[in-house]
């Protein structure tokens, strides 16, 4: 029988090895995943994939050329069916490392909380300490929740991998896992290995792939899954947490409200599944309603299993405790007459409130309510209306000895109520530029008031545009034939105003233009909300004959490309000073918010340019935004990788410039990273709260003074830009403007095989063209990630370090190495700037990605572009070296240090077999269907497993 294992046993603090835990975790699930592979495939294909294991194992240790030769003999040797095996085994051992590596934060983060130590940074506890040290006030923290605004924005992308019935299992799997940290019985723990042996070998059996095209619908319910999971449970969970540690760490006064409502509303969450139209064509009107259907039957399923649940712990009797005359009045509507519950007034007031909400859901466009509420009710008209009878309850609890029951579950439903209302989260719309003007371009020339505007000079667009704004009536007319692309946007909108009806302003607030180059760019989404009764248009004598408009939706201009990101702040500038849109920026609160490009950015100039350019785009619109009294809010579209703007939340959020957070942020979680960070419900909760400190951090602690500091980061700022125009010449020079290398990205990466699989509901090129310039950023980062050179997160950084420490002028190379070591300690932008780089180059292969490279037919552009590739990559090991005065990678991060080791003997057999694969794919014969099928079916398990192995590379 097996050795009973304990709590103190598997706690961190019981051995001396932290991670003794974590692999032995790795070790059963790693037994389970080969007793499973024995079962179902046979004791052959067991032994295939250890020989493959151990090879590759060894290939990785001695990196001897005999090795390598071996592995590639076996991994030829492979039949189809012997393939798909292999992959999926390695595919799924990645994804059964997450969810250990997971499950050992979460056990670490509790043996930290139990042993007394002092919160850790990223906590809200560490911010309020250092908050309260550097003499900020109760008052001012208690301020800012107050006006708060952070929102993660869940989107989908070409690179999202994972099918909901994997994620659930994996669920289960993290469950079992947790639970053996428990103290068990040795029968439990035999019982517990037995559920996990049978959710493994569920996995197994489970289809990790879609054979059909994944669509929007697909991409919404996977998104929903993390709602259920994490987001509906976990943040007015986090909600109380903040209120306690701030009720801890600033103490009011008796006198003074304690209200918890001043800490409501200020983490909302967002998304663009449904809304963001942008490239993708099966975004329309019914995507935009579907979206906002299963978002409302979602948190209106979530609040009427809370609510029945709660009518069954509330038995609260009026034989024994007096209740409110509000709560009496609304207990008294109930038609339960049952003797059994005369004296029990919140269980009958719950029984209306769950009609109310059954028959909210059913208008709502729910089809299937689980339980049948016992009278028929009027639906809630909105969301607050439910939060105000909640509110009955808790105010008749906390006024008659009952408000012990109010946090238990009470209090979690009404903030609930109040963060996801109706409509759970706020639905983005995204549409390019260059579509708007082809709308507005129509709708003039059909009116009869200009034959071609999309032809005027920017001078004249504007001019046209605000007059047009002025004027009450319309450009559209309904007896008028409309292009297909015009009726389709103008039906966007109408929904748009639609679905704020039904449910709530909250639904669908704003709508972000992608390829904003001017300022016409954006009045054109003025006059077409004009066109679509998105814009209450009136005129009052009192305001002097000026329009009194107010649009619904905030008009948000996304900046992507480097020269978008250089023209950013001029664009708002001149937005800014146009009266009509002054007026209608004072009717949103006097707030504006700009969207940066972190993706496309990176594609167009590189990983060091782009970080430099969005630092100045930013620092440059605070002054704009000053100048003109409005307040700014920056929404950061940030990916998976690196490269696209990724990396750690925290860190990138202190990383901001002074005064570009001030309470106010978005930003993007993206492709697996979503995954990653929140289908793990307590790391799901840690993420969150991470962004919570992270902007209390950056908007309320005090800032260097001035004079000596302003002159330091004034010098690091100029070496910035010079650093920053040497890796752009570098970066550029080999994407744009070296011939032959798109053949080459194609060759070397899975690019193609990307586009053609069914990851996404979006199309990854833009435009039907193999130029870099329309291939879409998100599937450009991925592709490098796969081949394992991570390219977009480091290129160009070595030549632009090296040269500038070389070049001759007044500073010696000793005194310049000087500065970047003080940038690298004193600047949080180059700090976070080199610790991504440094987390990047310990995913990096290059002996991996050469085995791509052979992929390329033509031998002198393979070679010639693969060496220019090794010497940049050893520039810029080097420059990081000397920067940092450490030679070993994430020397400061030991913890993902040794998981990336753990790693890489297992992701490297993915590696090989996917190139062997590609190889296959792309000499099989047309005549050969079925052979190509099963070909395409094994790319798309590595691309799955090599994904899940390095976490963050979409």
């Amino acid at each position: 029988m097996a050795k009973q294992t304990t709590l103190s046993t598997r706690s961190p603090k019981a051995s001396a090895n932290p991670d003794a835990p974590l692999k032995e975790d790795i070790r059963l699930l790693g037994q389970l995943l080969g007793d499973v592979l024995r079962e179902k495939e046979g004791q052959t294909a067991f032994e295939i994939v250890e020989t493959i294991r151990q090879t590759a194992v060894r290939f990785r240790r001695e990196s001897d050329a005999q090795s390598g030769a071996d592995l590639n003999k076996l991994l030829k040797k492979l039949t189809r069916e012997q393939t798909i095996s292999v992959v999926r085994a390695f595919s799924y051992f990645s994804h059964l490392v997450n969810i250990a590596e997971d499950q050992h934060l979460n056990r670490l983060h509790r043996a930290r909380l139990l042993s007394g130590a002092d919160p850790e940074q990223g906590t809200v506890a560490h911010a309020f300490s250092k908050l309260r040290e550097a003499g900020v006030t109760g008052s001012e923290v208690r301020k800012f929740f107050r006006n708060a605004l952070i929102s993660p924005v869940l989107t989908a992308h070409p690179t999202e991998v994972q099918r909901k019935s994997i994620l659930d299992a994996e669920h289960e799997i993290a469950r079992l896992l947790a639970e053996r940290d428990l103290p068990l019985t040795p029968k439990e723990r035999d019982r517990n290995r037995e559920m996990l042996h049978a959710q493994v070998a569920t996995l197994w059996q489970t289809r990790m792939l879609r054979y059909t095209k994944l669509s929007v619908s697909d991409e919404i319910d996977n998104a929903l899954t993390y709602y259920r999971s994490t987001f509906l449970h976990e943040l007015p969970a986090l909600y109380d947490d903040i209120n306690e540690e701030l009720t801890e760490h600033f103490p009011q006064r008796a006198s003074q409200s304690t209200s918890q409502t001043d800490l409501l509303e200020f983490v909302q969450m967002g998304s663009w599944i449904g809304g963001d139209r942008d490239g993708n064509p099966n975004v329309n009107a019914a995507t935009m309603q579907h979206a906002l259907a299963r978002q409302s039957t979602t948190a209106l399923e979530f609040y009427l299993d809370q609510v029945h649940t709660l009518g069954s712990e509330l038995s609260l009797s009026t034989l024994l405790v007096d209740v409110s005359p509000e709560l009496q009045a609304l207990a008294n509507k109930s038609p339960d007459v049952s003797a059994h519950r005369t004296d029990e007034p919140y269980r009958r007031a719950l029984i209306v409130i769950y009609a109310r909400l059954a028959a909210t859901a059913r208008s709502l466009g729910a089809t299937n309510i689980l339980r049948q509420e016992v009278m028929q009710e009027a639906p809630y008209a909105t969301a607050s209306a439910f939060t105000a009878d909640l509110q009955l309850l808790v105010d008749s609890l906390n006024s008659h000895h009952g408000a012990v029951l109010v946090k238990p579950r009470l209090a979690m439903i009404k903030r609930a109520s109040e963060i996801f209302g109706f409509h759970l989260a706020t639905l983005d719309m995204r549409q390019s530029s260059d579509v708007h003007e082809r709308v507005i371009t129509e709708l003039f020339q059909r009116a009869r008031v200009e034959t071609d505007y999309a032809a005027l000079p920017e001078e004249e667009k504007i001019a046209l545009l605000l007059g047009e704004l002025d004027k009450p009536r319309l450009l559209y007319s309904p007896y008028v034939d409309y292009s297909e692309e015009t009726n389709s946007e103008l039906a966007i909108l109408r929904v748009a105003r639609e679905i704020r009806k039904r449910y709530g302003s909250r639904a669908i607030r704003n709508y972000i233009i992608s390829h904003t180059e001017t300022v016409s760019d954006l009045l054109e989404v003025f006059l077409l909300q004009r066109e679509t009764g998105l814009m209450r248009i009136s005129s009052d004598s009192n305001t002097k004959g000026e329009n009194d408009s107010e649009a619904e939706l905030m008009v948000i201009p996304l900046f992507e490309t480097i020269p978008d990101l250089r023209c950013a702040a001029d664009i708002m500038e001149r937005l800014m000073a146009i009266p009509q849109v002054k007026l209608l920026i004072e009717k949103q609160d006097n707030l504006q918010e700009v969207m940066l490009g972190y993706s496309d950015s990176n594609k167009d100039g590189g990983f060091l340019t782009s970080n430099w350019e969005l630092y100045k785009a930013e620092t440059q619109l605070v002054r704009v935004f000053d100048r003109a009294g409005v307040q700014l809010r920056l929404f950061h579209g940030r990916g998976g990788t690196v490269g696209r703007g990724g990396g750690p939340s925290y860190e990138a959020i202190l990383a901001q410039p002074p005064r570009t957070v001030n309470g106010q942020i978005r930003l993007t979680e993206q492709g697996e990273i979503i995954s990653s960070k929140f289908s793990n419900p307590e790391i799901g909760r840690r993420n969150l709260e991470l962004l919570v400190a992270a902007t209390v951090e950056a908007s309320l602690m005090p800032h260097a003074a001035e004079g000596k500091r302003a002159k330091r980061l004034a010098e690091f700022q100029q070496v910035m830009e010079e650093l920053s125009e040497r890796a752009y010449k570098a970066y550029r020079n080999l994407v744009y403007q070296t011939p032959g290398f798109t053949d080459y990205f194609f060759s070397a990466t899975p690019i193609a095989e990307i586009a053609e699989l069914n990851i996404g509901s979006r199309p990854a090129s833009r435009k039907k063209t193999r130029r870099i310039e329309d291939l879409r950023a998100i599937p450009w980062g991925f592709s490098w990630g796969q081949c394992r050179l991570l390219l977009p997160g480091w290129y160009g950084f070595g030549s632009a370090v090296s040269s500038w420490l070389e070049e001759s002028d007044d500073r010696s190379r000793k005194e310049k190495l000087t500065t970047l070591r003080a940038m690298l300690k004193e600047w949080p932008l180059f700090a976070t700037l080199v610790s991504n780089m440094d987390m990047v180059l310990a995913k990096t292969d290059l002996a991996v990605a050469w085995r791509y490279a052979e992929l390329v037919s033509d031998r002198k552009l393979r070679n010639n572009i693969y060496k220019r590739i090794v010497t940049e990559h050893e520039l810029t090991i080097n420059s990081l070296n000397v920067i940092t005065g450490v030679k070993e990678r994430l020397a400061g991060n030991p913890m993902l240090a040794r998981s990336i080791k753990n790693r890489v003997p297992y992701l490297d057999p993915l590696n090989h077999l996917q190139v062997e694969l590609l190889k296959r794919h792309r000499t099989v014969g047309a005549d050969d269907e079925n052979a190509d099928k099963r070909v395409r079916r094994g790319i798309h398990l590595s691309i799955n497993g090599i994904a899940a192995g390095l976490r963050n590379t979409g």
